[in-house]
């Protein structure tokens, strides 16, 4: 009988018990969420000095049976995540009753993360050159083979067998229901795209029949009402779920690998927080304090941190805008779904900027050209159009970029190292990205609910 196996679980147990005792207080979802972190990193801490280097073996197994409340958390949020944006999208369309208000907030919403994603990419050329990162001398060893030969059978075909326009028509849905399943990396926007030619046939059905109109309007609110339901149950279920992947995430990180490809992790760090900083004067500029902001979003970005899923983070997303920063439930379901396929500042904008600048010299080319370095940073500005919001999703942005830079792709699996630890940076940064674009779109349109947004009583988001 494995007995340190049993221990680690039992030590994991007791701590989710006491992170329930949280069910008892008066704590917000903040706070709670805070203490799951900060109770993930003291015992992950634990775990890695213990048997971090002597017994990694009995580590990995340990990790295994924590990510049924880690991964299990992930995988009840991707469950809810296509039920809630389809009839999100659909109650928003046909709430409207004016097809030009749909066409304001896709264009403010849309501009604003492609914006940000623009100065993300030049963030990314900066910060590069600033540390003086290159890939020249990096080793491929053979976890970094593997990972290349995945990425070669994985993502090759599907990125670059399409042009342009087989892209783009690649959004629109042929068949709606499989891309509720998830079925393709461009799924969300598929299903966003269906919703709304559906919520806008809904509007013109009202126009022609009052009475059937009135019978869909009804049906869905119903709909939708069900699904917050699901979603604020499963939301409920966030401390343990952030406790679980913060102890994976310390406990599995090798200070090896960290060390090694320190330069890049620090400069992608500072990056991304001079993007942070880019959203507060985003934020200010359309008259809202950055801090009050951020406070108030605190849960959504801590669970896009440690779960480095932005798809997964929707129903925390959408529910931080509409009860925590009074942004209309039509402009949050937008900017939440649009948010994960179009203008990921991390994943799309930032990384892959920043590889391609550490590429360039390889092949020959001069990155402080600055028609090149222009030509780049429009690249991955388009390109962040579709970029799936999971998993991986960084890896195929770079992967649209490189090529068309003409620049080979090796570096991308030489990375993979740390690939976790930055991955859970960008992640955040795609979700605040779009959470920054429904508050601008919001404030743009004087739709905000201003009573909401200056209120620092967030009894609404207190669950048992």
């Amino acid at each position: 009988m494995n007995y340190p196996l049993i221990l680690n679980i039992v030590i994991f147990i007791a701590l989710i018990l006491l992170l329930m005792q949280t069910r008892k207080t008066d704590w917000n979802l903040a706070k709670k969420v805070f203490a799951g972190l900060c109770l993930g990193v003291v015992f992950g801490l634990g775990l890695h000095v213990v048997y971090g280097t002597s017994n990694t073996a009995l580590l990995t197994e340990s990790i295994q049976w924590f990510n049924i409340v880690g991964n299990g958390y992930v995988k009840l949020l991707q469950m809810v995540v296509m039920p809630l944006v389809f009839v999100s999208i659909l109650s928003a369309v046909i709430k409207l009753h004016n097809v030009s208000s749909l066409g304001k907030i896709s264009i403010f919403s849309i501009g604003t993360l492609l914006v940000t994603t623009f100065i993300a990419a030049l963030v990314g050329v900066f910060v590069t050159q600033l540390f003086g990162l290159t890939a020249a001398g990096l080793v491929q060893g053979t976890q970094e083979t593997a990972r290349l030969d995945a990425i070669n059978s994985d993502y090759m075909g599907k990125v670059t067998d399409l042009s342009v326009p087989d892209f783009f028509l690649s959004f629109i849905p042929s068949n709606p229901f499989a891309e509720l399943t998830g079925a393709s990396p461009t799924s969300i926007i598929s299903v966003v795209i269906f919703a709304t030619f559906l919520g806008i046939a809904g509007i013109k059905l009202m126009k022609d029949d009052a009475e059937k109109g009135q019978r869909i309007v009804t049906a869905i609110e119903t709909l939708q009402s069900w699904v917050m339901k699901l979603v604020r149950l499963v939301m409920s279920l966030t401390p343990y779920g952030v406790f679980a992947l913060m102890t994976k995430v310390v406990a599995s990180s090798k200070m090896a690998d960290i060390v090694n490809l320190g330069g890049f992790l620090v400069a992608s760090y500072v990056g991304l927080a001079i993007m942070f900083v880019v959203h507060a004067v985003v934020l200010s500029l359309s008259g809202v304090n950055p801090v009050r902001f951020f406070k108030k979003v605190l849960p959504v970005l801590t669970f896009a941190f440690t779960s480095r899923s932005s798809a997964a983070s929707i129903p925390l997303n959408i529910e931080a805008q509409t009860r925590r920063l009074g942004i209309p439930e039509s402009i949050a379901s937008f900017s939440a779904s649009f948010g994960t396929t179009i203008g990921q500042n991390g994943c799309a904008g930032l990384y892959p900027a920043m590889l391609a600048v550490m590429v360039a010299p390889t092949v020959g080319i001069n990155p402080l050209d600055p028609l090149w370095a222009l030509t780049l940073v429009c690249v991955v500005t388009l390109s962040s159009i579709g970029v799936a919001g999971v998993g991986g999703g960084a890896t195929f942005a770079a992967l649209i970029v490189l090529p068309i830079m003409g620049l080979p792709v090796t570096l991308v699996a030489l990375l993979i190292s740390i690939e976790p630890l930055i991955d859970m940076g960008r992640t955040a940064l795609n979700v605040d990205g779009s959470m920054t674009a429904g508050m601008v779109t919001s404030q743009m349109m004087g739709q905000t609910d201003q009573h909401i947004l200056q209120t620092d009583d967030q009894e609404e988001l207190r669950h048992g």
